[in-house]
């Protein structure tokens, strides 16, 4: 079993691409997801109960016991357990962390044969085994056996020539309430979703790809949403090609140790 930390939608490449592949994946998450792109993302599960991602199901479970069943079923057990401690009884073969918080890991090379971080935040050889390159480019999806994934740039991806103004930021700290829907088209000036009575708007017409789930608490500047200026819906449900590209560097960093290999299938 493999030990996914978050499911997110950049994670959620990650678990559909292990899954696919006949691998177990149990996922850890927040007791409410910071998630943004939620219709692509295993963690919504935590929120539903039962969640489906392009074809693949994920259902929260409430403690370890669980896990075997929902494995039986053919589905993707969730559990709220932030710290990861199901890890001492699971023994997972491998822990990905894929929480993306770009920051160094809370979990040591000590805590897993094999430690595989997602992104900024992780050296290969000094807090993990193994780094996946998240940042868009040649390396993208490329496991790094020694040093670090490449530096945060705080810039979002370039859409349709649509870059920060993509992304919908709280402007005061407070709780979200959602005023429109994940896959809604948008007019320019519309209302998505209000914190404290201030309103964020759109500043383009485009589908809103991404909210927070409405009622969580945020702070100033904290992104809770994501606008999409191609005005396709199906984007919004589906793995983006980065998450797919990164879940492929995941399976063969696995893959290329032998003492793990043996046992994915076993």
């Amino acid at each position: 079993m493999i030990l996914v930390r978050g499911g997110g939608d950049l994670a959620s490449g990650v678990i559909y691409r292990l899954h696919r592949a006949g691998i177990r994946v149990l996922i850890t998450e927040l007791s409410q997801p910071l998630v943004v792109r939620r219709l692509a993302a295993f963690a919504e599960a935590v929120y539903r109960g039962v969640f489906s991602v392009e074809g693949v199901t994920a259902k929260r479970i409430y403690s370890t016991n669980e896990a075997e069943n929902v494995w039986a079923a053919g589905a993707i057990p969730v559990l709220v357990d932030p710290g990861a401690e199901c890890r001492h009884a699971l023994q997972p073969l491998a822990i990905v962390d894929g929480r993306m918080t770009k920051s160094p890991p809370d979990l040591s090379l000590q805590d897993s044969p094999c430690l595989i971080g997602l992104g900024p935040g992780f050296v290969a050889g000094e807090n993990c085994h193994a780094v996946i390159e998240t940042n868009r480019g040649h390396w993208l999806g490329r496991v790094i056996w020694a040093g670090s994934a490449e530096a945060d740039t705080g810039v979002p991806e370039s859409v349709n020539q649509y870059q920060a103004e993509r992304v919908l930021r709280a402007p005061a700290a407070g709780i979200l309430e959602g005023l429109a829907e994940i896959g809604e088209l948008l007019k320019k000036g519309q209302p998505v979703a209000q914190v404290t009575g201030q309103v964020i708007a759109a500043p383009f017409a485009g589908v809103l790809r991404g909210l927070l789930h409405p009622g969580v608490e945020v702070q100033p500047g904290m992104k809770i949403g994501d606008l999409d200026p191609r005005q396709d819906p199906a984007y919004c449900t589906l793995i983006s090609d980065k998450a797919l590209a990164v879940g492929g560097g995941v399976l063969e960093a696995l893959l290329t140790q032998e003492k793990i290999r043996q046992k994915l299938w076993s």
